[in-house]
């Protein structure tokens, strides 16, 4: 199964949001960064891809500041399109 992962420029983003969508209920794992990523944090969260909406909706609607979306291919980890995900 694909997964997607939120990368950030600061532990307090990365941290909020780990509990956002915890409440959400969306299966989540906090880990490590990969180094192919620029990024201002050490931490990510990776999640199901089918809970792309719902995670990039509840970053909208809560103002959370992130790096971007990334998805692992072939060539390494590929920033997503995410604003297009959320409709309205």
């Amino acid at each position: 199964m694909a997964s997607i992962l939120i990368a950030f420029d600061s532990t307090q983003q990365a941290i909020r949001t780990e509990m956002l969508l915890e409440f959400a209920d969306i299966d989540i794992d906090t880990r490590p960064t990969p180094k192919e990523i620029t990024a201002g944090c050490a931490l990510s969260i990776e999640f199901p891809e089918e809970d792309l909406h719902t995670a990039a909706k509840i970053i909208r609607d809560e103002k959370v500041e992130i790096r971007g979306f990334f998805q692992k291919r072939e060539a390494g980890y590929m920033a997503i399109e995410w604003n297009k995900e959320v409709e309205g």
